[in-house]
């Protein structure tokens, strides 16, 4: 049985395509069009999966899409009569954006054989918040687990609590949309001066050079109810019918979403070109500090409700690394289990294991411990890019090559490495990464300001081999998709200054050997000359979307600063 899943017309579009429940391909459209966060049709994304495949769209059983116009119809509903007579952009918005929903099957003829009827009689739709909570239990380990799917808004809901048994998943209550943890933390990243959707990161990485001095203001703005679920004071944000989402250019774009009293109560917005003053840091800690005191308190009731000891997580909100680092410390639950794509990307891949596991009742496939799913070249098709390039290469056997790639790194030295399949999700996990000595106490502002060209204040990761969790790091879990922060242990904080942020955290990936052969060896090679076995890792891009092609990653080494490429096992100096 083959299945592909969809996330269309949504930001961050992507594809993924299953054999009978196994994972063949997954990858986000980004990574082709080359546009951060692209929304729309993902064409590009669903060739590639079916060359992945080796199928084209007649042998698709079912095409499957997280979106289902249908969910919640009554709220909805009862929400627009309850507007009816306020300028209602949103309304309109999303009207517009269900039109192109609804031809999918024109859009599949465009790239198939195959008649609208034939598309049509595939197409499955998943309300988008049962894809997300799929995309995390049905991938993870676990027979029986609470599950917490937490956004911006899909489907008119925002928050989802369920229960996973085998392949059945029972959905226990909800939030409708207006009140959303997600558009609460939006709010504030815009307050704070930015702009960009997607830039929430920016928030909880500034978080850290702050005091939580405003806490108490925030809380207000949440109020945490008794049966584990949330409202909000409304007067903070805009009048949600006036929320602007726009799609149109393929690059989300989301109208100001913070209020008056936001301004009353906290005083003028920051400008994005405005100094980043200790206030913001403060404001930042705090918007942070009540997202995780609101993340527990949904998590604590779940496990009281359910008495269960797993927990599955996804949604935009589940990206917070330094949140679900504190899952397991500060709840009952023992096991905590997020995807790797557990953004919106991941409703594709989540849509699918829903379908399959849930609707048609299939047997459930292997816990998903690798992200490894998208793009991959052979050596030989990157010599002879290399070749038409005119670029000068070394093509090394593995031991030769990591020698040489270490002995750069020791140096110090910077290197881009393109190796095996791309990541499925937004964290570069060892295939698409520009790796550092964590040593190195000048790396971090080195790769910001002449590498990466952004804020000095964002922090990198270490990949750690993960028998060495313990050595470095307070807790010890496994973190196959760089999804949570630890605290660094006090002693060896010195050691790796590159990767330690200024709170005494690292957002760690513990590196598997048999998820991740080729990134372990050489993070090893590394360990046997320094005593470290950890690597500074980032993602590899310069303000894009990750590098998906040799070319693109030589066009990023060309223009930056970095000393060595990495392209599967040939080597390019400066």
């Amino acid at each position: 049985m083959i299945i592909l899943g969809l996330n269309a017309y949504h930001a961050d579009s992507s594809a993924a395509i299953f054999r009978d429940g196994v994972l063949i391909a997954a990858t986000e459209e980004e990574r082709f069009r080359r546009i951060k966060h692209w929304a729309g049709f993902p064409s590009e994304a669903i060739q590639f999966c079916l060359r992945e495949a080796g199928v084209t769209l007649k042998d698709v059983d079912y095409i499957c899409i997280g979106r289902d116009p249908k969910a919640k119809f009554w709220n909805k509903v009862g929400y627009v009569l309850r507007n009816v007579f306020k300028k209602n952009t949103l309304l309109a918005d999303r009207f517009t954006n269900s039109k192109k929903v609804a031809s999918l099957e024109s859009e599949f003829k465009s790239i198939s054989d195959l008649s609208e009827a034939e598309v049509k009689a595939k197409i499955i739709n998943v309300e988008h918040h049962r894809a997300h909570l799929a995309s995390a239990f049905f991938a993870s380990p676990f027979d029986e687990a609470a599950i917490l799917s937490i956004d911006g808004s899909g489907d008119f809901t925002t928050t989802m609590i369920a229960v996973g048994k085998g392949n059945q998943i029972e959905v226990l209550d909800s939030v409708d949309f207006p009140v959303s943890a997600g558009l609460f933390y939006s709010a504030f990243t815009q307050y704070l001066g930015f702009p960009h959707y997607g830039d929430e990161y920016k928030v909880m990485g500034l978080a850290p050079y702050g005091n939580p001095s405003y806490v108490d203001q925030i809380r207000k703005i949440l109020h945490f109810k008794s049966d584990g679920l949330f409202g909000w004071d409304a007067d903070y944000f805009v009048n949600p019918t006036e929320i602007k989402l726009d799609y149109s250019t393929h690059i989300p774009e989301i109208s100001t979403l913070y209020g008056k009293k936001m301004v009353e109560v906290f005083g003028p917005a920051r400008e994005p070109k405005d100094e980043l003053t200790q206030k913001h840091k403060d404001l930042a800690a705090s918007v942070q500090r009540v997202c995780e005191e609101l993340i527990l308190h949904l998590l604590t009731y779940l496990q009281k409700r359910t008495g269960l000891k797993n927990i599955c997580i996804a949604g935009g909100v589940a990206q917070n690394s330094v949140a679900n680092g504190k899952i397991l410390e500060k709840t009952a639950f023992e096991n905590l289990y997020i995807p790797s794509a557990g953004h919106d990307a991941g409703i594709s891949m989540g849509s699918a294991l829903y379908a399959h596991n849930h609707i048609l009742k299939q047997k459930r496939s292997p816990a998903v411990y690798s992200a490894y799913t998208g793009s991959r070249f052979s050596n030989e098709e990157i010599e002879a890019f290399l070749k038409q390039r005119g670029i000068q290469y070394q093509r090394l056997e593995d031991a030769a090559l990591y020698d040489k790639i270490t002995d750069k790194l020791i140096e110090p030295g910077v290197v881009g490495w393109f190796s095996g399949r791309a990541e499925f999700g937004p964290r570069a996990l060892g295939a698409r990464s520009i790796i550092a000595d964590p040593r190195n106490p000048k790396a971090k502002d080195l790769l910001n300001s002449k590498i990466k060209r952004r804020e000095s204040f964002r922090p990198f990761a270490p990949s750690i081999l993960k028998e060495y969790t313990g050595d470095y790091f307070e807790k010890v879990e496994d973190v196959p998709f760089m999804e949570k922060v630890f605290p660094i242990r006090a002693a060896q904080r010195a050691s790796i200054p590159a990767v330690t942020h200024v709170d005494g955290t690292g957002r760690l990936q513990t590196v598997m050997k048999e998820v991740s052969p080729r990134y372990y060896a050489l993070i090893d090679r590394f360990r046997e000359k320094t005593g470290v076995p950890i690597l500074l890792n980032t993602s590899f891009n310069e303000n894009e979307p990750i590098v998906n092609t040799p070319a693109e990653a030589l066009d990023c080494f060309l223009r930056t600063q970095m000393d060595m490429l990495v392209l599967e096992n040939c080597l390019i100096e400066r």
